[in-house]
Formats: C-alpha cells, sequence, structure tokens
C-alpha cells in the first residue's frame, strides 16, 4: 500500500491550492506533509491563540490544589503549551497520583515530554473518544481538572458532572480572530485559486465566515471543505458549502487522509 503523505505517480496534483487554517505557529509540519504529498499549501490562520499573561486568583487557587485532583484532562496542544507552564511555575515537581490526559498522538507527545504517562483516546480523537476511557467512567467523587481554552464546549465537563464528578476548568489562553483587512480573506482565496479549505474546526468555520463577507462566503462555497469531524462537517453543510469531506479528526494523519482521498477528483483534466 502506498504511504499516504507521498505522491501517487500519474496523478499531476502538483501544485493544486490548499489553504491551511490552523493558529499561527501550528500549521508547518502538516503544510509540509501537505506539500510532500504533492500538493500546494496555502497558510492562512483562522485563529489566533492569545496567552493569558499571568494566572487570575481562582487560576492560582486550582495550580496550587493540583494534588488534589485525581485527573488532569488537557484538550489541546495549546492547553499543554500554556498550562504546563503554568504548573511548572507552581509545581517545580509534578505531584504524583494523578492521571494525565489528552486528545490526540502529537497532544500526547507533547505531554509525555513533561516526563508524564499519558492516557489518550484509542478510537475517536475527542471528547467523545475521552469520556470512553475506562479512567473516566467510573469517577463518583473524584476531582477533575479540564485545562483549556477560555469558553468552547462543555459536553466533557457536563459528562463527567453527570458521572458524579467534581470538574473545575482552567482556562489558560483565548481564541480571538485574526486581524485581517476588509476583503483580504477573500482575495487570498481567489489570488491563490484555492481548491480545498483545510478548517481547524468549527470554531474556524464561524471565524471564517465572518471574515469573508457576503461575496468572499459565495467563492468559498466553491472550494471543497474538509472538516474534523461530524460536528464540523454538518456545521459546514449548514453554512451552505456543498462539497464537505469529513475527516476522521482534526490530527495531521486525519487531514491528510481525506485530502488524499481527493486525488483524482481535483487532477487537471486532460487536453
Amino acid at each position: 500500500m502506498a504511504d499516504a503523505g507521498a505522491p501517487v505517480a500519474g496523478i499531476p496534483v502538483a501544485g493544486i491550492p490548499v489553504l491551511v487554517t490552523r493558529p499561527e505557529g501550528q500549521a508547518r509540519e502538516l503544510g509540509e506533509r501537505i506539500a510532500a504529498a504533492g500538493f500546494k499549501p496555502l497558510y492562512t490562520p483562522l485563529m489566533t491563540i492569545e496567552a493569558f499573561p499571568e494566572p487570575s486568583t481562582e487560576q492560582r487557587q486550582l495550580l496550587l490544589d493540583l494534588c488534589h485532583f485525581e485527573h488532569v484532562i488537557f484538550v489541546s496542544r495549546n492547553a499543554i503549551r500554556h498550562g504546563m507552564a503554568w504548573i511548572e511555575d507552581f509545581w517545580p515537581q509534578l505531584p504524583a497520583g494523578i492521571h494525565w490526559y489528552t486528545v490526540g498522538s502529537s497532544s500526547a507527545a507533547a505531554l509525555a515530554e513533561y516526563g508524564l504517562e499519558v492516557l489518550q483516546p484509542q478510537g475517536d480523537m475527542n471528547s467523545e473518544g475521552l469520556l470512553a476511557l475506562p479512567e473516566l467512567s467510573s469517577v463518583a467523587g473524584q476531582r477533575v481538572l479540564i485545562v483549556k481554552g477560555e469558553g468552547g464546549r462543555q459536553h466533557l465537563r457536563e459528562t463527567l458532572q453527570a458521572r458524579g464528578a467534581r470538574v473545575e476548568e482552567l482556562a489558560v489562553y483565548r481564541r480571538a480572530l485574526p486581524a485581517y483587512g476588509p476583503g483580504e480573506l477573500a482575495e487570498r482565496i481567489s489570488a491563490g485559486q484555492v481548491k480545498v479549505v483545510l478548517l481547524s474546526s468549527g470554531e474556524a468555520l464561524d471565524n471564517m465566515m465572518s471574515l469573508l463577507g457576503t461575496a468572499g462566503q459565495a467563492r468559498a462555497r466553491e472550494c471543497i471543505l474538509i472538516a474534523p469531524g461530524a460536528r464540523a462537517a454538518a456545521a459546514a453543510a449548514r453554512a451552505g458549502f456543498t462539497r464537505v469531506v469529513e475527516a476522521r479528526n482534526a490530527t495531521d494523519d486525519a487531514m491528510l487522509a481525506a485530502l488524499t482521498t481527493l486525488r483524482e477528483e481535483l487532477q487537471p483534466a486532460p487536453g
């Protein structure tokens, strides 16, 4: 079987423009793999990540209480990066007896760099996958800390609370709109002759539609949109995209696998 990241002989996809929309500093590895597969990555973040400069009084107390939690869940690599920076400030030696969790192989590798034994889903790389782990099935009376960005879904928290857990959230960053000028995003899509948009999340879709304006939205809907999972794919369909490909999740492997299924569709017509 051919490597999903390698060009396929006889299919001239080289130069087919693909919009990579992950936040600044988080798209390069995926983009390199896209280029190796014969496509042309165009880096256009649809979200910025802003770390909080220092913890609030309430956040400081959660950090001081870390040793009293049985479970600590990081929802993303951003949560690991900014959350562990705070945790290490308060705990030069991390407390023992905690189950540490995250989603996705790259996030698990990043968390493991802190010398932790990491639990992660083996199937669905999302909140549902985390909730299926046996370690989180019987948590009545146990304390759970979710390290995350400001806002976002409450499904993880609500489900664990319904199982009897005492759940706290530690927000360590916020997500914001990138500072594009009027019409700039639409111009990037048109000038770059973008054929495929790799969507990083449902929130990135909302940001894209907000930044495009009415005319820009019409041009964007001509693209094939690859969405990370069923929820984002459904949101894209509601937003008027008629060609939506559902990736298994938001990992590099899943997004690249979804993109490579489009080789034959994207190859130039003969003659």
